[in-house]
């Protein structure tokens, strides 16, 4: 519990600290690359629900802090709680929701598919921004943070898709 708080501290340290939060990695030398955008107050709201779900339970059909939660019962939890916007309970089906997007246009709370049990779009999590997503992974694992740039889920990707709070426009 004590790490939830700390990096909801610094989330939001980051977002209000400089109105904006780094949206992907370093572009190579030479490059310099769009400018990040700035997180709007509901994106941050939409981090700030994801970081307090940190480290809970991972249990299949889970939908809530106090029973657990499967990856996709994360993403509705969390645009649920922060937007009142109803997603469904289902990865593949919320890979139909918002806008696609490309790995290079991922802004903090975009939404990121994988394709982990041999079939597209099985598996979802919320983009962060610095290359790390928060997911719910597996049975017997928890709620966590981890970099979108390791092998596994490079080889596992299938998309992003940017969804927009119900008061933001296109």
């Amino acid at each position: 519990m004590t790490y939830k708080l700390l990096y909801s501290i610094v989330i939001f340290v980051l977002v209000a600290g400089c109105g904006s939060i780094a949206t992907k990695p370093p572009p190579p030398p030479g490059d310099a690359g769009p400018a990040p955008r700035a997180a709007t107050p509901q994106h941050t709201e939409a981090l700030l629900q994801a970081i307090m779900a940190l480290d809970t339970d991972y249990r299949y059909g889970g939908r809530s802090l106090a029973s657990g939660f499967d990856c996709s019962g994360l993403v509705a939890h969390v645009f649920k709680t922060a937007w009142g916007l109803d997603l469904p309970h289902n990865a593949r089906a919320q890979s139909d929701y918002g806008e696609r997007i490309t790995a290079e246009e991922l802004r903090p709370g975009d939404l990121v598919f994988y394709n982990t049990l041999d079939r597209p779009y099985s598996h979802v999590g919320i983009y962060l921004g610095q290359g790390k997503f928060i997911h719910a992974p597996r049975s017997g694992a928890r709620v966590r943070i981890e970099s979108l740039r390791t092998r596994y889920w490079v080889r596992r990707f299938d998309g992003a898709r940017r969804i927009y709070p119900p008061t933001e426009r296109l």
